[in-house]
């Protein structure tokens, strides 16, 4: 796992912080199929699979606590927009939900306000309070 300092800016950070997000669920044993699957609503960061179970996964990078931690970024209304996207990528790809094993996570990375890498944590099922 790379965890070297991201260049400055927030695209920059984000992508870093899905790379160390891939890295470390590939260290779990997960398969990456798909990185920032696009429809014309929005964006999954990752989809991967566990075993037989599909899981699509939202990464929040923060550099430093002024914008709260990674989780805190993941509010109910980016909550609900991640379930609509994640209807819409079974309809895309002509699967059928009722019939799979799928799920939510969420992958949180960390650094302090110099960049310093602090922590990525993998917080699956997170969609199951939503």
């Amino acid at each position: 796992m790379t965890k070297t300092r991201p260049k400055d800016g927030r695209k920059q950070l984000g992508a870093w912080g899905e790379r160390i997000a891939a890295d470390h669920l590939q260290a779990k044993g997960y398969q990456i199929l798909q990185r920032n699957w696009r429809c014309a609503r929005g964006e999954i960061d990752l989809v991967a699979q566990a075993g037989a179970e599909l899981v699509f996964v939202e990464v929040k990078t923060r550099r430093g606590r002024a914008m709260g931690t990674p989780e805190e970024g993941l509010t109910p209304h980016k909550a609900r927009k991640l379930l609509q996207l994640v209807q819409y990528y079974f309809h895309e790809n002509d699967l059928d939900a009722d019939e799979m094993d799928w799920r939510i996570d969420l992958v949180a990375v960390e650094l302090d306000a110099h960049g310093k890498f602090l922590r990525c944590e993998h917080i699956p099922n997170l969609a199951l309070g939503w």
